[in-house]
């Protein structure tokens, strides 16, 4: 009878350890797997002499006839402007506006500071302002609402997180970001169709987007043998390789033909 009784001790002890044992592992399985004291820190952003820093500049063209813009009509929305132009090719006396230029190699393993700054993103006349936008990764776009009616942004990112929030008039401006690079990130307003821009995102302060001649500036690169992309919505991308000495300024111009041509 004592030895029966010592065994269902035994056993009762035995599944009490059980227990805790299943209760401890369970514990530990619910812990993070990385607490932000384990995250591991942004690498420190690498030095610059800015005694010998070089800048590249120049003017993007377009071959051959420009395409006439399409024409959009907004008359959908009565607080829109009626009639306007499509965006995607912006030609004016041969020089072309919204390409996109970057140091795409030649960095190595550069880290850069995100910049504080917010990098500003408009909706006015139910267009986007600009049409083409450089930001660094990280960095936040603060979009804005200039109109007297409800936009919905609605960026579709391949490498980044995807979203769509609106945006009624006479609101706070929405911040975001994108961690990735990711170039000519597409944007758009699911409420107004016509409504689309670009975003590019880089992982270095070298960018510069055309202006309506054509022309860009890129300040501040260490010397060097970089590879310069430019980058158009509908034409492509065109790649340059030039070197930059110390405190040198060095002109690299690029032309786009129709495509087909």
């Amino acid at each position: 009878m004592n030895s029966k009784k010592g065994w269902m001790v035994a056993v009762s002890v035995l599944a009490a350890c059980l227990l805790l044992l299943i209760a401890a592992c369970n514990k530990k399985e619910e812990q993070p797997a990385n607490t932000a004291a384990e995250q591991p820190a942004a690498p420190a952003a690498t030095p610059i002499d800015q005694a010998t820093v070089a800048t590249i500049d120049g003017t993007v063209k377009f071959e051959g006839t420009a395409p006439k813009p399409a024409k959009i009509d907004m008359s959908q929305d009565p607080a829109c402007k009626g009639m306007n132009e499509s965006e995607n090719i912006v030609v004016d006396n041969g020089d072309l506006a919204n390409v996109f230029v970057y140091v795409k190699d030649g960095l190595g393993n550069r880290a850069f500071d995100v910049p504080k700054e917010a990098i500003e993103l408009d909706q006015q006349g139910c267009k986007y302002h600009p049409h083409v936008l450089g930001v660094m990764a990280g960095q936040t776009i603060e979009i804005k609402n200039d109109d007297q009616t409800t936009h919905n942004i609605h960026p579709t990112p391949k490498d980044n997180r995807e979203w769509n929030e609106s945006q009624p008039p006479s609101t706070a401006p929405l911040e975001k970001s994108f961690a990735r690079e990711e170039i000519m990130l597409p944007v758009k307003c699911n409420q107004h169709p016509w409504m689309k821009m670009y975003i590019n995102v880089v992982k270095s302060p070298f960018y510069a987007v055309t202006d309506k001649s054509g022309k860009y500036e890129i300040k501040g690169l260490p010397p060097g043998t970089y590879t310069i992309a430019f980058v158009q919505e509908k034409l492509g991308e065109q790649d340059q390789t030039v070197t930059v000495g110390p405190k040198e300024t060095k002109t690299v111009d690029q032309s786009f033909k129709a495509a087909g041509a």
